[in-house]
């Protein structure tokens, strides 16, 4: 697996537009590829999608309220 995590800064985009852009950069990820998405809030649909999926991924609530949530296809 390689290092680099792409990066979705989602944190002022109104909805349905995180969700949108968070699939399209999935969609875009090879297996073992990681992607890193910032939120406001927590991404309750997006957690649905990525189970049904069969993807990983691990929320950390940051001190300034960001929702950092790291993918792994």
């Amino acid at each position: 697996m390689s290092d680099d995590i792409r990066l979705l800064d989602a944190r002022f985009l109104p909805p349905p537009e995180p969700f949108v852009q968070a699939m399209e950069m999935l969609s875009e990820l090879a297996p073992g590829e990681r992607m890193q998405l910032l939120l406001y809030r927590e991404p309750h649909p997006l957690y649905r999608v990525l189970e049904q999926n069969g993807h990983r991924w691990q929320t950390l609530l940051r001190p300034d309220g960001t929702f950092e949530i790291t993918i792994t296809v």
